[in-house]
């Protein structure tokens, strides 16, 4: 059994074998029977390009007519490996292709057969090379999309230039909206920004103060509007008789600051007083004028600094009230003064030339006019006198400069005052009425940087309308002094220009 079975085995193995080598047989014919046909395709194509192309053709195809002449063999098929592209060519060649699958290096010589289709295949195929090494350098399709981004770089490099001119810069990058909103976004609030701390940070400035004459009796000057001098920053006053305008704290009459007094004769000193206390500045038979003085005291002084907030005023029958209310932070919109007439309050509209008028005193009315729209006001008797009082208030850098030590609860509004007189006696007294008397000699030493006068116990008074002052000399009559001393103040002419009735000169 064992014999028979390897029999058997050896039968089959033989019969497989030679199976095997009929197929391979089969296949060589077929090959060689495909190579023969291709050679003879091969040799006409050649005889077709030879006959048509003149130049350029033998260039480039001496390879395929040397493969005819050596009849379809070996390694010049293994050539035409160079030139990838022609196979695409080639309307007759699907024939072959079948073929070529068993020969991968035999494809090649189709794409002469390009040559069968006449003389301009064969002048083709080299644009044909030539545009394919042309076709790396366009391989810069990559850089293509590249140049659209690449000249929106470039710009960036003008916002290195825009920095120094703002403007420009932003009309080029509003046109690439994408790179440039960014940029162009910034920009804008840079040049915001700037308003806000330029115009912001620089208020309207005020305007400078002016002033002119309000007495219809002075017909060359009244109602002419003048710019006050540079030394009046906070205000001025024309003098009617001379028409020329005078800051409040410097024309004879007046009383401003930490208070300084300028008399009627012209001369500059100080009365400090003390603060919440009343003084008699004025006292006359037929008017009284006290002032109450506030201030903080001065721990290396021995004296406190004081400012004048309020006046009572005395004539005839009659009290009034002129004052500054206590106020923390000033504003100068906001009306601070206080006004009273027989103890009844008087309200004036806040708008610059509002009248209270009391025609029943015939034949001196009275007459409250705003100079302002808010904290000045002017007070007049007709013929006796007028008063000028401003509300103002302690600055931080007053402050500072005198360390008066002015804190944010209190500002001390205070009046700043101006006084023209009109009828006095020779009798008259007070801090600043003595120095309206015909034989007044000032106590105070004049070369003294800060000329200040003394006589605290002759000038206070125990209360605001009281006229009980060492120096009083009011009680209501009326004395033939009076009439003298309108005569006598009425011929007074001073050097300075400063003239008028009430006005003393000295020498």
């Amino acid at each position: 059994m064992t014999r028979k079975r390897r029999v058997v085995v050896g039968f089959l193995v033989l019969a497989l074998l030679i199976a095997i080598a009929a197929m391979v047989a089969e296949a060589d014919n077929s090959n060689s029977q495909g190579n023969q046909n291709e050679g003879n395709k091969g040799g006409e194509d050649n005889q077709g390009d030879q006959g048509g192309s003149k130049g350029k053709g033998p260039k480039e195809k001496p390879n395929p007519s040397e493969g005819d002449e050596g009849g379809h063999n070996g390694p010049k098929p293994k050539q035409p490996k160079e030139e990838p592209n022609p196979p695409s060519k080639g309307e007759g060649e699907p024939k072959d292709k079948p073929n070529p699958p068993g020969k991968g290096h035999e494809e090649k010589p189709n794409p002469p057969s390009e040559g069968g289709q006449g003389e301009h295949k064969g002048q083709p195929n080299p644009p044909i090379l030539e545009p394919i090494p042309q076709t790396p350098p366009p391989s810069q399709p990559t850089p293509t999309p590249t140049p659209t981004p690449t000249p929106t770089p470039p710009q960036p490099s003008t916002p290195f230039t825009p920095p120094s001119e703002p403007p420009p810069s932003m009309p080029t990058p509003s046109q690439p909206s994408p790179s440039t909103p960014t940029p162009s976004q910034p920009s804008p609030s840079k040049t915001t920004s700037p308003p806000s701390t330029s115009t912001s940070s620089s208020p309207a400035k005020k305007p400078w103060p002016k002033a002119k004459c309000t007495n219809p009796n002075y017909h060359d000057c009244y109602n002419w509007e003048q710019l006050c001098p540079r030394s009046c920053p906070d205000g001025c006053e024309v003098d009617c008789y001379s028409c020329k305008p005078y800051c409040w704290c410097e024309k004879p009459g007046s009383i401003c600051q930490d208070p300084k007094f300028v008399g009627g004769d012209g001369l500059t000193f100080y009365f400090h007083g003390k603060k919440d206390r009343d003084f008699c500045l004025l006292s006359d038979p037929n008017l009284h004028i006290n002032a109450h003085f506030i201030g903080r005291r001065n721990r290396d002084m021995k004296r406190d600094f004081t400012w004048v907030q309020s006046l009572g005023i005395l004539f005839d029958s009659h009290r009034v009230f002129i004052g500054a209310r206590r106020t923390s932070a000033w504003d100068d919109s906001a009306d601070r003064l206080s006004l009273s007439f027989d103890g009844q309050p008087i309200f004036l509209p806040e708008t610059r030339g509002a009248k209270w008028q009391n025609d029943h005193l015939s034949p001196n009315p009275i007459t409250i006019t705003r100079l302002a729209d808010t904290n000045r006001v002017a007070f007049e008797v007709d013929g006796k006198f007028r008063i000028t009082a401003t509300v103002t208030r302690i600055t931080e850098e007053e402050s500072r400069v005198h360390n008066y030590g002015i804190t944010k609860d209190d500002c001390f509004a205070h009046l700043d005052l101006g006084f023209k007189f009109y009828s006095l006696s020779d009798e008259v007294s007070g801090v600043l009425g003595q120095t309206y008397g015909p034989n007044y000699v000032s106590r105070v030493n004049v070369r003294s940087v800060m000329p200040v006068l003394g006589g605290f116990k002759e000038f206070v008074t125990t209360g605001l309308f009281e006229a009980d002052c060492a120096v009083a000399q009011f009680g209501g009559g009326h004395g033939d002094s009076v009439v003298d001393s309108e005569v006598e103040y009425a011929s007074m002419r001073c050097g300075s220009g400063i003239n008028g009735r009430g006005i003393v000169c000295k020498k």
